[in-house]
């Protein structure tokens, strides 16, 4: 439709009903557009209830709305462009399925940057903004009756020069008002959409290759940070985040995946590569599951490329599914800044949404982390929740887990986390956990091999797995591989503290450097040794061994108290 069809397919709309429409239309939760695209809404009906009738600029939506520096150039970045399409779609798809006739709604035309609000089912009109007839009427009085007016007389003859300032005023404080309004809240991320899409690189194999995409379909399912789709982008322009691109090939000994991972947003290519198999005994199947299981875990376990990409992009005011991402990264990584900040990011997305289950889970999950037992109870509780939310949730189970088994009942912990592998067998992450809780358990042997198995992937091992390897390596008093080991840990108080016992045992010519910087980095760890080992509930015999390297490095450990020690050996 053109931009003049729209002018004229304007009907009679006044202002407060418009406003009514708007209001109604942000609250339906079956209006499905983004927090930005909501922004843009309003900032562009309030533009209008001021008074602007032209469009605004694709800048000044960037600057005022999105958040782009006054650098922004919409020649080199298209992000206007592609929200207000999307937001266009949403529009569309929203009145189609549920609009009334007759009822007001809600148009972003093409072509334009400007809102139009039209009633369904009436003869034709114009939205206006100026007073009704009576109030023209009322003005229309003798001048003698209307008491004197003291502006320059430039102003009186040239009132047209005054005017366009007035209005240009008004629809700048507009558009400033929308912005504040709808960024007052801060933005509430979701799961990324991502499409998918497995083609065969021969045309021989074409039901190979559907195979093969109905169990990558599978297999990514089951994470929680995701939602698939197999419909063409074109089906859901507003919603797609990402595409998958796959290009199945196989012979009688090999299989291999190719794919590319592409930002739909920008069209950008973020990422590509091939997995690989052997086909073992013309066993086609079980080849298409390696290599499903081992792209689903590249794409979408914790450190995967997924995950990397939504926190870059992510505001970092943002709440949501963002929380729950920084939340997996930071206890990952062990770093205490991080966990706390995760945490108020939690807390907030819960206080907006308490059904929120990958927040309850990931909150519960980082309490389970304390030594306290307020905290530990608040967990369990958290992730009974999510759970019940979310009754398939790896990351629910897997959370209730981890806090039953600081609370020290092991045998309902591996019950859940075991239960949480059952959910979702090919994230790293939850076999990774499952391998901490069993090392803690003291199933040793069984520990290592789960650690192995989650760290098979390359880019994308879990800490934990790093964690379990040094921790055995130390328990079975082989320092060296210790020290290989620890190197490897992320950041983190206990990796860092392992790291220098390791060293200590060894008598290392680094030994000096390396307590430093422990310090440094965390300048209580010597008081505070036992509280901080306590949350893994480690064998009572490997927290001494580890408290015997740290004062051969020349750690002043502060002497366990009674409380300390029996706490150690429960």
């Amino acid at each position: 439709m053109s931009i003049e069809e729209y002018d004229t397919d304007t009907q009679d709309v006044s202002v407060a009903e418009a406003k009514r429409e708007l209001t109604r239309l942000l609250s339906d939760g079956r209006f499905h557009a983004t927090d930005r695209q909501k922004a843009i809404l309003v900032y562009l009906a309030e533009r209008k209830f001021a008074g602007c009738e032209a469009g605004t600029k694709a800048f000044a939506i960037a600057v005022d709305v999105l958040g782009r520096t006054s650098s922004f150039d919409s020649a080199v970045d298209p992000i206007v462009r592609i929200e207000i399409g999307r937001l266009r779609s949403s529009l569309e798809n929203y009145y189609e399925a549920y609009g009334q006739s007759p009822g007001t709604r809600i148009e972003v035309p093409r072509g334009r940057y400007v809102s139009i609000f039209t009633r369904k089912g009436f003869e034709k009109g114009s939205f206006s903004t100026t007073r009704d007839d009576t109030a023209h009427k009322q003005d229309n009085r003798p001048t003698d009756d209307i008491a004197p007016y003291t502006a320059s007389k430039s102003a009186v003859r040239r009132p047209w020069r005054v005017l366009p300032t007035i209005v240009l005023a008004l629809c700048l404080s507009a558009g400033v008002v929308a912005a504040a309004w709808m960024y007052s809240r801060p933005p509430v991320t979701d799961p990324p959409i991502v499409f998918i899409s497995v083609d065969a690189g021969d045309p021989e194999y074409h039901d190979e290759a559907s195979l093969a995409e109905e169990i990558l379909l599978a297999t990514l399912t089951r994470f929680r940070n995701l939602t698939v789709v197999t419909e063409p982008p074109s089906a859901t322009p507003s919603t797609v985040t990402y595409r998958l691109k796959v290009a199945f090939q196989a012979t009688m000994t090999n299989g291999s995946m190719r794919w590319q991972f592409i930002d739909m947003r920008s069209g950008h290519h973020l990422a590509a590569g091939v997995e690989t198999t052997e086909i073992l005994e013309n066993d086609r199947g079980a080849a298409r599951l390696d290599l499903a299981s081992a792209l689903a875990g590249k794409l979408a376990a914790a450190r995967g490329i997924i995950n990397h990409f939504e926190l870059r992009a992510a505001p970092d005011h943002a709440l949501g599914n963002i929380c729950v991402l920084r939340a997996e990264g930071a206890l990952d990584d062990g770093d205490l800044h991080e966990i706390d900040r995760a945490s108020e990011c939690l807390e907030k997305t819960l206080a907006l949404n308490p059904k929120h289950a990958d927040a309850a889970a990931a909150l519960a999950g980082i309490l389970a982390m304390s030594s306290d037992e307020h905290s530990i109870g608040r967990a369990i509780g958290l992730a009974k929740e999510a759970l019940a939310a979310d009754p398939r949730s790896d990351r629910a189970h897997i959370s209730l887990a981890r806090a039953l088994a600081a609370r020290g009942e092991v045998a309902r912990a591996l019950t859940s986390a075991n239960r949480a592998r059952s959910l979702n067998p090919y994230n790293p992450d939850v076999t990774a956990a499952l391998a901490t809780i069993l090392f803690a358990a003291g199933s040793w042997d069984a520990a290592v091999g789960m650690a192995t198995e989650a760290g098979r992937i390359p880019d994308v091992v879990p800490g934990e797995v790093v964690l379990v390897q040094a921790l055995d390596a130390y328990r079975r008093r082989n320092w060296i591989e210790a020290t290989s080991q620890a190197d490897r840990l992320h950041a983190g108080e206990v990796g860092s503290m392992l790291k220098v016992a390791a060293h200590g045992q060894l008598a290392s010519p680094q030994l000096a450097r390396r307590l430093l910087d422990l310090r440094r980095e965390f300048p209580d760890f010597e008081s505070a040794f036992r509280a901080r080992i306590a949350v893994l509930r480690l064998d009572p015999s490997l927290v001494d061994s580890i408290e015997d390297g740290l004062r051969k490095a020349g750690a002043a450990l502060k002497m366990p108290s009674k409380a300390d020690a029996q706490k150690s050996r429960q």
